[in-house]
């Protein structure tokens, strides 16, 4: 009910959106009472998910591929769990702030830092979020060229079926729908068995942390930038907060809202790592990945190592990677840029009330298609950039997380405590220093002796 209103003592009209989402909340509150706790679960479960399920996109899967092909099983199997452990802390701020503030990411900046530092994090999140989107059309059309798809007509088939599922105009079926669809990330586990993996070999790389075949250089540097933005961007802050408000979630759904995001973290931590092991055979057969034009590449490499099934299966993982990326990456844009605007943002909303929010995600999905059809494009190189860029952003992202997670005003007592504040502040930190890092060897190579 807006103030207006309140001052004159009449209620605004009741909106299909607020029909919708009090619907879904009865249905919440019959359930707890009922004492369901598996349906309650169900009920409650999404945006952790999806938010883990779809930072599993078409830059991180090739990330992890080409970190297998590189490395083989061993310093990247635990680092890679070490990051999902990461993106659990950072995502589980969002949930807490979703449910103490009942707004977005983008709203409370520009609530509580104003607009100067609220454009601030936009552009931060707009250029990533851009970039993110091109990868996620390029994974589509690798994921086609290796059935002999051409790339035109499997990149119109990602903005068609991202465009329909915004058609659905309802939260809880497009959150279904996406879910459905993000199960598609575990045909990497197949792919990975079908390489006969030394079970032995992952124990050690568990344990003991390596080894790590090639040393210590400027590509090493690279990947863990690369396997850091594989799990940890800003647009998944975004996302997570509004999807938990749009969804309705309250202070009696955060236990809930934390398991979901701690499944999808360990659904996703699998996936990235049965993505690496099905690429280590790669490693062995000593190819070169570094001539690689697309993800489509590895999937045609990994055919005699795999065989038709495993190769089939490793090029259908990366084409779900990223259709369940760009919707999700687009959902967060569209988000961030009507609470920026404050303009009505959901996925409740019909097409007349919610242009703005609609436009928004397919004008960006037009424009990442365009980008990718240009002819001679560095694809591969892209790909991997984008989640070094990634990386590179998200120490910002970070530090206003963290202050508004601290911000006793709105969160009450559901502010972050030490252990929440050393646990963000050494992701920060670590963030920012191997950020660094990069940047002092990409201009002093001669450093690690390049």
């Amino acid at each position: 009910m807006s103030e207006d209103a309140l001052q004159l003592g009449v209620a605004d009209p009741i909106t299909r959106e607020d029909l919708l989402r009090a619907r879904d909340r009865l249905r919440v509150r019959q359930t707890r009472a009922a004492g369901r706790g598996l349906r309650l679960l169900w009920l409650l479960a999404g945006p952790g998910v999806l938010v883990m399920l779809g930072e599993n996109d078409g830059p991180s899967m090739v990330s992890y591929a080409t970190t297998g092909a590189t490395y083989g099983i061993g310093f990247f199997v635990p680092f890679i769990l070490l990051t999902f452990l990461m993106a659990f802390v950072v995502q589980e701020m969002t949930v807490r702030l979703g449910v103490a503030t009942h707004r977005g990411h983008a709203e409370l900046i520009f609530q509580r830092f104003g607009p100067f530092w609220g454009y601030f994090a936009m552009g931060d999140l707009v250029f990533g979020n851009v970039l993110t989107l091109v990868t996620e059309f390029i994974a589509i059309q690798a994921g086609g060229l290796y059935f002999g798809v051409p790339a035109a007509i499997s990149v119109a088939i990602g903005v068609a079926l991202l465009i329909v599922s915004l058609a659905l105009r309802r939260y809880a079926t497009w959150e279904r729908v996406l879910m459905g669809l993000a199960v598609g990330n575990l045909l990497f586990v197949p792919a990975a068995l079908l390489a006969h993996p030394s079970g032995a070999a992952l124990a050690h790389a568990l344990v003991a942390w390596g080894p790590l075949p090639g040393g210590f250089g400027a590509g090493f540097v690279t990947l863990i930038l690369a396997n850091i933005g594989a799990t940890v961007t800003p647009w998944m802050i975004f996302f997570q907060q509004s999807a938990v408000v749009d969804k309705g979630l309250t202070r009696a759904d955060l236990p809930q809202g934390r398991l979901d995001t701690g499944i999808g973290a360990a659904v996703a931590a699998i996936a990235a790592i049965a993505t690496l092991v099905a690429a280590a055979p790669l490693y062995a057969a000593h190819v070169d990945v570094s001539r690689f034009a697309s993800g489509a590449d590895f999937a045609t490499a990994l055919r005699p190592l795999l065989g038709t099934t495993g190769a089939t299966l490793f090029a259908l993982g990366i084409i779900e990677a990223g259709v369940v990326a760009a919707m999700t990456i687009s959902a967060s844009s569209s988000y961030a840029l009507a609470e920026t605007l404050s303009a009505r943002h959901s996925l409740n909303l019909d097409f007349a009330r919610g242009r703005l929010f609609y436009g928004a995600a397919i004008a960006s999905a037009l424009l990442a298609a365009a980008i990718v059809l240009i002819p001679g494009a560095p694809l591969l190189a892209m790909t991997l950039t984008v989640n070094v860029i990634a990386t590179l952003l998200m120490a910002p992202a970070l530090l206003f997380l963290l202050l508004l997670a601290n911000d006793h005003a709105i969160m009450h007592d559901l502010a972050n405590g030490w252990r929440a504040n050393l646990a963000g502040g050494t992701i920060v930190v670590g963030i920012a220093l191997v950020g660094a890092f990069y940047g002092v060897i990409t201009v002093f190579p001669a450093l690690l002796g390049g």
